[in-house]
């Protein structure tokens, strides 16, 4: 009960910290304490931390090494703002940003599903490989897509716009390299925050259910889950497909968060991804919580900095691999384990003491 309790309690902190967070921005902004330059980022900051907190499930819960985020996010950003766009004229603009994120969420989980049967029964550097693979085929292949609508239906081309043979009152929706043009605006940072909150709310409740044990227990030692039954394929398609899911919500605020979506190497390329590891890593891997304050951080840093942002990327390397030495050298992990084991038999102390006064 008290270990129920304690958990529970931390979850509230980690909310409250988002909560407060939201409140103390929102004073600043009706103050005028924030520039415009900042307000520009305070959507993006949400779509960070959404995306580190769900990689955070693969790599830290699950424990497998995953660099196809960005093309998640690509895919459900494409959905959701084709939805948007067919729709514009004919659904109030609440329902139908609503329905873009379930159906944004929908496609990023299919493609979580078709990509995850094959490629988890890679581990390691493979598997890295094989999502990074797909990530740049993903942002590849929606620069040679051409959809088009008319009073007939929707068309299809991989060549050019012209081929899609469109009557006069037709109209392109994804138009190849230029992508899709007028998405409505629907994202705001209330928005962006509710996301968070319920990203939050879905993967911590996840970990601390009987399947993110199973989970967990994959991750510490695969063949003793295995002897004791735990469907091994079963549990790590679940973590890999609603990680990819929620990269597939982030990316529809993404897309509605823009006039243009376009599928460009700094969307959703190789540099995306490792970035979303970066606030993983940095975070600590399998620390929830350290995944959204390193995700505001590093987002908010540059621009505080502006005078660094060349060497942004050099930052994140070197921070990546300080962080990866901390977390799994032979002697940090040591002194990690007497750290935790003195805090535990502090607590277990201190109940005798106060029944002993």
């Amino acid at each position: 009960m008290n270990k129920m309790n304690r958990v529970t309690k931390q979850n509230l902190i980690t909310y409250a910290i988002v909560i407060v967070a939201y409140l103390i921005v929102m004073l600043l902004g009706l103050t005028g304490h924030i520039s415009s330059l900042m307000e520009g980022l305070l959507v993006p900051l949400c779509i960070y931390v959404i995306l580190a907190v769900s990689l955070n499930l693969v790599v830290g819960i699950l424990g497998e090494l995953s660099l196809g985020h960005a093309g998640f996010m690509c895919v459900g950003a494409f959905a959701g703002a084709f939805f948007s766009m067919c729709t514009k004229e004919a659904m109030p603009a609440g329902l139908r940003f609503l329905l873009a994120l379930v159906i944004g969420a929908a496609v990023a989980a299919v493609f979580g599903i078709l990509i995850g049967i094959p490629v988890l029964r890679l581990r390691g550097d493979y598997l890295a490989i094989v999502t990074l693979a797909f990530g740049e085929i993903i942002k590849n292949l929606m620069n040679v897509l051409y959809i088009g609508r008319d009073e007939t239906g929707f068309h299809f081309s991989m060549k050019d716009s012209m081929a899609l043979g469109l009557s006069p009152e037709g109209k392109t929706i994804i138009n190849g390299p230029q992508g899709i043009t007028g998405t409505p605006h629907d994202a705001s940072f209330t928005i962006g925050i509710a996301l968070i909150l319920l990203t939050l709310f879905i993967i911590l409740n996840l970990i601390h259910s009987r399947d993110g044990r199973a989970i967990m227990a994959i991750r510490d030692n695969r063949i003793a889950a295995e002897s004791i039954g735990i469907n091994v394929t079963k549990y790590k398609l679940m973590a890999f497909t609603l990680s990819a899911s929620i990269a597939g919500v982030a990316g529809v605020l993404y897309a509605h968060n823009l006039s243009t979506l376009t599928a460009l190497p700094k969307n959703f390329g190789y540099n995306m991804s490792i970035m979303i590891l970066v606030f993983v890593v940095l975070g600590g891997i399998g620390n929830i919580r350290g995944s959204v304050i390193s995700a505001v951080v590093l987002t908010l840093l540059p621009e505080l900095l502006r005078g660094l942002s060349d060497y942004r990327m050099l930052i994140y390397a070197v921070v990546l691999i300080a962080m990866m030495l901390f977390n799994w050298s032979p002697k940090a992990v040591t002194f990690r384990e007497r750290y935790s084991l003195k805090r535990l038999l502090h607590r277990e102390k201190t109940p005798d003491n106060h029944a002993a006064q």
